[in-house]
């Protein structure tokens, strides 16, 4: 994060120093589904100066497909530093390996929309000093993340009143026999309807233009990047105000990294605007 003062940016060495001065607590919780009955865990980062703050605004972070809940923290740990800096939680959900965040009609052990959304959000609202409202919560992701926090913001927009995706598989319709999709929504020859209604692409109408604050990005060489930029144009189609991001980059790490930041930031500027 860059900090500016009179229109000149602060040199480096003193940003550095104010993330020094403090340091932020990363805690992996032990959370309990009764959806699915079992324990699951995720992280959570809280902003060194978390009591002395009477309620912080969170952002959900999904991990992609084979990956689990401390994802995000392992390759992208400047995000402590953000989270002290803007005084927010983070916090890293566990989405298992595959589940597309979507709550399977083929696998009742895979209800994973139903325990992010709900379960979660409630074991974080009982347990820290939250701002519990949607204007206090913001969601994101990568890859199969990056579908799961559109698709569960658009499907509950009383939780979230923002959110983001970072090379996101937005339609899944091109990738029928990938990263499993067929274990979560039926293989796509028996089961089209599924495929059709759980794809994020799909599921515009649910929108309300200016009711939910986006951000989408997508590296120009990545193999999500066609249906982002799909995902873009139908936005503008339907009036949704939305940020679109594209630059180089593939579908790896170093790209997520980077994006990251713009995304917080993009999410701090919401929470300031509307916690007022």
């Amino acid at each position: 994060m860059l900090k500016f003062v009179k229109g000149a940016v602060l040199p480096l060495a003193l940003v550095l120093l104010s993330f020094a001065a403090r340091a932020a607590k990363v805690d992996t919780v032990e959370t309990y589904s009764d959806v699915m009955h079992k324990k699951i865990k995720a992280v959570v980062v809280t902003p060194d100066n978390y009591d002395k703050l009477k309620a912080l605004p969170v952002v959900y972070l999904l991990h992609g497909y084979g990956a689990d809940y401390k994802n995000w923290i392992s390759f992208a740990p400047h995000i402590k530093d953000i989270a002290d800096h803007d005084d927010l939680m983070i916090v890293c959900a566990d989405g298992n390996v595959r589940s597309w965040y979507i709550d399977s009609k083929v696998n009742p052990q895979s209800q994973y929309e139903t325990y992010v959304s709900k379960e979660l959000v409630k074991y974080i609202d009982e347990h820290y000093k939250t701002i519990k409202a949607r204007t206090g919560r913001a969601i994101t992701g990568l890859s199969m993340g990056g579908h799961g926090a559109l698709y569960l913001s658009f499907k509950h927009q009383d939780v979230y009143g923002a959110a983001g995706s970072t090379s996101g598989g937005v339609d899944i319709r091109p990738f029928p026999n990938n990263w499993d999709m067929a274990a979560v929504l039926g293989p796509y020859a028996e089961q089209p309807e599924n495929w059709e209604k759980n794809t994020v692409i799909n599921m515009l109408y649910l929108l309300t233009p200016k009711k939910l604050a986006l951000i989408i990005d997508c590296g120009t060489e990545d193999f999500f990047y066609k249906v982002n930029c799909n995902l873009h144009d139908e936005l503008l189609l339907r009036n949704i105000p939305h940020d679109f991001i594209t630059r180089p980059g593939g579908h790896t790490s170093q790209y997520w990294s980077n994006s990251i930041k713009y995304q917080l930031q993009f999410f701090h500027d919401y929470f300031v605007a509307n916690n007022k």
